[in-house]
Formats: C-alpha cells, sequence, structure tokens
C-alpha cells in the first residue's frame, strides 16, 4: 500500500519572504557555472525542443502509432547526446526509453521520470497554429505537448546535460525513464517497473509534469488527486426512430441518461453517491491557513477561467476545492443527431464519460464499485445499461519534510530566483504511487509549466524563460543532493 502523510503532519516551511521578492543574494546564487551553461545553448536547445515537438506523438491514437515509435527513438538518441547511456524498451504497448548515468558510488541515486506521448490535438478548428509545428508568441512556445510534458522532461535532461557538461560528471547518480502512455493510464508502466524494478533502484523519484503556482511563484508539489474515469452507455430500441412517431412508446436512451447523471451529483458539485465520501481525509486547519497566503486571487481566476461565476462545493474556497476536495465531472456526451440544422430522432443509444477526482485515503477501486451499483440501481428496465471503467489513479499525498525537499528548495532558489512555495495539484499522476509501491521511492513533483498553460486543451504553451530556468534548477538540484 502507498505509504500517505499521517494527519498529524505540520509544515515544515514557511515562507520568509514576499512571494515576489527577488534578494540580492538569491541573485548572486544564480549566476552558476550552470548557468553559465544554459546560457549559451539557449537557442539550441530550444531548436531541439521544437524538433521533438513536431512529432504527432499522441499514444491513443493508432493511425499515429509509428510518430510515438519515432518520438521515443529521438528521445533516446538526445539522453545518449546528454552523456547518458540510453535505449528504447518494449513494454507491450507503446515502448519507453531509459537512459543512466552512474558512477558516484556512496552517493544517492535520482530516477528523472516523464512521458513523451502527448493528448490528441482535436478541436483542431480552436488552434492559432498548427499544433505540431511548435510557434513562437512572444513569451511562449506554443504546441502540442509544449507544457505537458515534453518541454517540462526535456528541460530536467538538459538539466542534466548541463551538469555533466559543467562538471565533468554528476554529482549523484542519475536515471531518466521517459514512457509513451501517459495519456492513456499508463497501462503497461506498472508491469515494465516490476520487471525492471533492479535497473530502476532509485533513492527517490523527480517528476516535472505539474505547474507552479502562478508565473514567477515556483512551487513544490505535495499532494496528488486519484482519479476513476468510468463510462456510462444506455441503450434502447435496436435502431434510431422517429420522435414523433415513437417518442412516450419507448424509453429515449439520451433521456435516461442524463437524469442517471444528474443524480449523481447534488447542489453545489456535492457528489450524490451513497458512500462517496466514507473516506475523504479531510483539510487540516494548518493547511487552510498556508493555502489562504498563497497570491490567489478568486475574481482574478473566475475571469481567467471566463465562468460567469465560480461554482462548487460549500463551506470551501476554490483552492481548498481544486486541491483537497473530491469533484465528479461529465467528460463528454454522445447520443443522437448532433450536425447542422435539425433532425427529430428518437437515437437507440447514449454515452458519456465522467470522471472523479479523489483526495487522500479514497480508494479508486472501492469509489468505481460504489458508482457502478449506484447506477445499476437507480437504472430503469426500460434500458439496458452497461457501465465501463477506462483507468484509475490514487491519489497522492506525502510528507513535506521528505528526502531531498530542502536540497529541491536551494535548487528552486538558485533556478528561478526565489524559493517555491507548497501547493497540492488537482490532476492525477498514477505512476507516483507505483513509484512508492514498486521502488520504495518517493517522489519529488517539481513542476516547471503555468496553470494557464493549457494542457490537454488547444493553443497549449510553454513559457520559454521557465524551460531555461528548469535546467538550472535541475542541474542544482544534482549538486544539493551530492552534497
Amino acid at each position: 500500500m502507498t505509504q500517505l502523510a499521517s494527519s498529524s503532519i505540520t509544515p515544515v516551511y514557511k515562507p520568509s519572504r514576499a512571494w515576489n521578492h527577488r534578494t540580492p543574494d538569491l541573485l548572486e546564487k544564480t549566476m552558476t557555472q550552470i548557468q553559465d551553461y544554459v546560457n549559451s545553448r539557449r537557442e539550441e536547445w530550444l531548436e531541439e525542443l521544437k524538433e521533438l515537438l513536431r512529432i504527432a506523438s499522441v499514444s491513443t491514437d493508432e493511425a499515429r502509432k509509428n510518430e510515438v515509435t519515432r518520438c521515443a527513438e529521438l528521445v533516446s538518441e538526445r539522453m545518449r547526446q546528454a552523456g547518458l547511456d540510453a535505449a528504447v524498451y518494449p513494454t507491450g504497448g507503446h515502448p519507453a526509453v531509459y537512459g543512466e548515468r552512474l558512477g558516484a558510488p556512496g552517493k544517492p541515486t535520482l530516477l528523472v521520470y516523464g512521458h513523451y506521448d502527448v493528448q490528441p490535438p482535436d478541436p483542431l478548428d480552436l488552434w492559432r497554429y498548427d499544433p505540431f509545428e511548435p510557434t513562437v508568441e512572444g513569451e511562449y512556445l506554443v504546441a502540442r505537448g509544449a507544457t505537458d510534458d515534453k518541454g517540462q522532461f526535456y528541460s530536467l535532461l538538459k538539466g542534466v546535460e548541463a551538469s555533466i557538461r559543467t562538471r565533468k560528471e554528476v554529482p549523484v547518480n542519475v536515471k531518466m525513464l521517459i514512457e509513451g502512455e501517459e495519456e492513456i493510464g499508463s497501462p503497461h508502466l506498472g508491469p515494465f517497473i516490476r520487471k525492471e524494478r533492479e535497473r530502476l533502484a532509485c533513492d527517490m523519484v523527480v517528476i516535472a509534469d505539474s505547474s507552479q503556482f502562478a508565473k514567477d511563484v515556483p512551487a513544490i508539489t505535495y499532494g496528488l488527486k486519484g482519479l476513476v474515469y468510468l463510462e456510462l452507455v444506455v441503450r434502447g430500441p435496436k435502431k434510431d426512430l422517429h420522435s414523433g412517431s415513437f417518442g412516450g412508446a419507448v424509453a429515449n436512451p439520451a433521456n435516461v441518461l442524463t437524469r442517471m447523471i444528474a443524480a449523481c451529483q447534488g447542489p453545489f458539485g456535492r457528489v450524490a453517491i451513497p458512500g462517496f465520501y466514507d473516506d475523504v481525509r479531510l483539510i487540516e486547519p494548518w493547511e487552510r491557513e498556508e493555502f489562504a497566503k498563497l497570491p490567489f486571487d478568486e475574481e482574478e481566476f473566475r475571469q481567467a477561467v471566463g465562468a460567469p461565476k465560480l461554482f462548487g462545493e460549500e463551506g470551501y474556497t476554490t483552492l481548498e476545492r481544486k486541491w483537497a476536495r473530491p469533484t465528479l465531472d461529465v467528460n463528454g456526451f454522445i447520443s443522437g443527431f448532433t450536425g447542422e440544422g435539425a433532425k427529430t430522432v428518437l437515437p437507440s443509444v447514449a454515452s458519456a464519460k465522467f470522471s472523479m477526482r479523489l483526495v487522500a485515503d479514497q480508494d479508486p477501486e472501492k469509489i468505481a464499485e460504489l458508482t457502478r451499483q449506484f447506477l445499476l440501481d437507480i437504472a430503469p428496465d426500460t434500458v439496458e445499461v452497461e457501465i465501463l471503467d477506462h483507468h484509475g489513479a490514487k491519489p497522492v499525498l506525502v510528507p513535506r519534510d521528505g528526502k531531498g525537499v530542502q536540497e529541491a528548495v536551494r535548487a528552486y532558489a538558485k533556478g528561478f530566483g526565489k524559493e517555491p512555495v507548497f501547493i497540492r495539484e488537482g490532476g492525477s499522476i498514477p505512476v507516483v504511487n507505483t513509484f512508492q509501491e514498486e521502488l520504495g521511492a518517493r517522489s519529488l513533483l517539481l513542476g516547471l509549466g503555468l496553470p494557464d498553460d493549457d494542457a490537454h486543451a488547444p493553443n497549449e504553451k510553454f513559457r520559454i524563460e521557465d524551460y531555461y530556468r528548469g535546467m538550472v534548477m535541475m542541474g542544482e538540484l544534482l549538486g544539493e543532493l551530492g552534497k
């Protein structure tokens, strides 16, 4: 079982400076050999990232399987170029890329994880540019995968390379595992890690697949939500029917499906499935205090997302709901006629994909079963119902005084010019629990992206300066861990 932080854990880090204060001593510390080396390679390493982003490595699209493989081969080549022994490994699905630079006996072993696969670019008409032709727009690089996760993992790889080139040898043992199935739930990664447990053995894992708290407010993430992703399929008549001739005579699957989905959620977003909240760990008072100190304006957030009004579970702030309370959201509906104009059809089938984000102590398998039983209980006998389980992930909550945390704080100070804040994230990274369970190694979540980078959405972007800052942070982290 994954080890989670106890409910009595107290914060070990309290910010001592204003969030936007860049102190002279930190300015001096950032001008290191690592920084100088990164600065000398800026244009070259930006072009390398663009080359990686041009490959449409969409893991869910079978038609792009060759592109996924081609991307893995390029990642392996870039690892070798950086100074690692690297190769592409079969997994039973899309390949994984593994590289290592060992030779530091008695020093910690760090495993860097990332993923080279990306989300589909749809809807294409909402992109300002070709999603697979990276384009510089102001201070950002716009492309599918720019922040999730090609730009972030490649920044860490270049940080390792900068450390090797300036120090002639990394001060710790470094391993890198970059997979190609994260966006489809990493179905083959767990077995691969179990099979290669000895090869992947490490003291800690570094992952850059999240975000900073805000622009110029770097962050270390200590909590992630879990996930249950289901699909509800409702079938009625054997074929689509004329709604005038047959309406009122047979149940409409679309009508039934919407009622069933609506029954899963009560007012203000509180989930109505019996037993759903039984194991939810409450937010600690110290966490509420820390969240409240962060530079977050709810009205600015509302305007940024473009919602008429914010919505969520009563009794909690927006940050508390996003980070530390479970949710249920419909991700897509399919039924009937959706083309231009009108067609009075009574559809024969309707389906909805929906996901639930879980918090500490909730078990994905238990929640999936509770949801399945609830939907079957409320389904009328006038239709047939099928519930598909796509994938899930356990929630993560780790101690903030864990291995490598203080070293990461100092590395951020050198790379970004200021110490990081500590945050939770609403997203899920299933492999974090896998590393804990299979390797006994906790993860450091060192996000380089920004919350408004539009990961999974059109016009995904990555701030170019943070791409370079991440390299410096990573290079300095290796030095800190080697002390």
